[in-house]
């Protein structure tokens, strides 16, 4: 597979200066003069041609230039959307927001990192604008939005895997999304209700180069006999094997489960944020105090529980510090609590435990990278992930002209508002 990874590469800032002086006080004189005399030389003229009364024409033209610009001012006050009365105080819609919070990055053993850059993305994002224009099925409400779409489009088109496979299909659409990414290469999908029942009511997707474990045939991803599978598909190296797991089972269960089998690369569509979330993602686990962008603090006067508190008012998926933290001040997973099965295996668990789960991850963990927003809140009008807990977009705020460029202007706001911080993390097995 073409997962090559690189070094992480060094931060690089950039300093400016500023260039002062002072004039003497005679030339400040001089010029003050030469500009008193130049006014009146304008007032003589002006008097000369129009009369002693141009004043008073003069300020009523004022006045009535800046009556008209109020008028045009509160016309155009109507039109603001949220997103920019928001930036007014400060809070959200501007690039400077995303990761003031922290992002938890979980750490890998070697520090390595993928090797595609934002160009790479960028190019990516003309080339798949057009792609998801064709999408059978246009309105994928539960499903993925434009923003997941595309990294898993992109991701398995760069890796460009043996076999392609999912754990989760609902109506398809990820199925096709591969389909686009790899036209000639088998998928397995492993989903509990086959796409072809969503077709009697709806639009779906069913890919005739896919194997289904669907309906009667379904099997749960730990449980398949995996050596008798990729043997029937003629796979030897299971690094050439890309697993996408949109399932919402507990990411440390799979995330093991994967490597015992002896698979490498996966994508987790859901990793959801610490507080949100109907299962134990990758990034909570990762939330760690010791971690850059980790950790929390459950007490109500804090800069933090402030920050929280103004920023739910504006996004779905902010979270305040009575919704992050439970008894004892546990705010790893949600609320302490780890989830899993959309919600239905809820299991308390210490912070001891949880520490643990971090440090295991890492032991096995040679890349995590994030999938970044497609593009800033005020160019989508997202409402729902906060930018605060949020690498910074591909296309970022301000950056209307290239948005459009990209044909991204083109499609309903609906299509962004399904971003949850989708991960590409490639495993081996720890050398402890």
């Amino acid at each position: 597979m073409r997962g090559r990874t690189t070094q992480t590469t060094e931060e690089e800032g950039i300093g400016g200066g500023g260039v002062g002086g002072n004039e003497e006080e005679r030339d400040d004189d001089e010029s003050k003069t030469r500009k008193i005399s130049l006014a009146m030389r304008i007032t003589n003229l002006i008097t000369y041609k129009f009369g002693v009364f141009w004043p008073c024409s003069f300020i009523i033209f004022s006045f009535l230039l800046l009556v008209s610009s109020l008028i045009f001012r509160s016309r155009n006050s109507v039109c603001v959307s949220t997103l920019d009365s928001r930036s007014l105080i400060g809070i959200d819609g501007l690039d400077s927001d995303f990761g003031t919070l922290g992002v938890p990055w979980c750490r890998s053993k070697s520090g390595r990192t993928v090797e595609w850059t934002t160009k790479d993305l960028l190019k990516g994002l003309e080339e798949f604008v057009p792609i998801y224009e064709t999408r059978p099925i246009k309105n994928n409400q539960y499903g993925m939005g434009f923003d997941h779409s595309f990294g898993l489009w992109f991701m398995t088109r760069w890796l460009k895997p043996d076999l392609m496979m999912e754990s989760g299909a609902f109506k398809g659409h990820s199925t096709w999304v591969l389909r686009q990414a790899m036209p000639d290469t088998p998928i397995l999908s492993l989903t509990p209700r086959h796409p072809e029942k969503y077709l009697k009511k709806g639009p779906a997707y069913v890919d005739g180069n896919c194997t289904y474990f669907a309906g009667k045939d379904f099997v749960d991803f730990g449980n398949v006999d995996w050596k008798s599978v990729m043997k029937k598909h003629g796979v030897t190296d299971l690094s050439r094997v890309l697993i996408f797991f949109d399932d919402h089972q507990n990411e440390l269960k799979r995330l093991k489960q994967a490597l015992k089998a002896g698979f490498k690369h996966l994508i987790f569509e859901d990793n959801y944020d610490t507080g949100t979330g109907d299962h134990y993602s990758l990034r909570q686990i990762c939330d760690q105090s010791y971690i850059r962008g980790g950790g929390h603090s459950c007490f109500q006067d804090s800069d933090e529980a402030r920050i929280r508190e103004k920023r739910k008012k504006f996004w779905e998926k902010a979270v305040d510090v009575d919704e992050l933290c439970g008894p004892g001040e546990a705010w790893w997973g949600v609320r302490g609590h780890m989830r899993g099965d959309f919600n239905h295996t809820n299991k308390a668990i210490s912070y001891k435990e949880h520490f643990q789960n971090s440090r295991f991850v890492e032991s096995v963990l040679d890349v995590y990278w994030e999938l970044p927003p497609v593009a800033g809140p005020s160019l989508t009008h997202q409402t729902r992930y906060d930018p605060a807990r949020s690498v910074g977009p591909v296309v970022e705020d301000g950056r209307f002209g290239l948005f459009q460029r990209l044909g991204l202007s083109r499609f309903d706001s609906s299509v962004f508002n399904g971003y949850t911080q989708m991960v590409y993390v490639q495993i081996s097995q720890s050398s402890h």
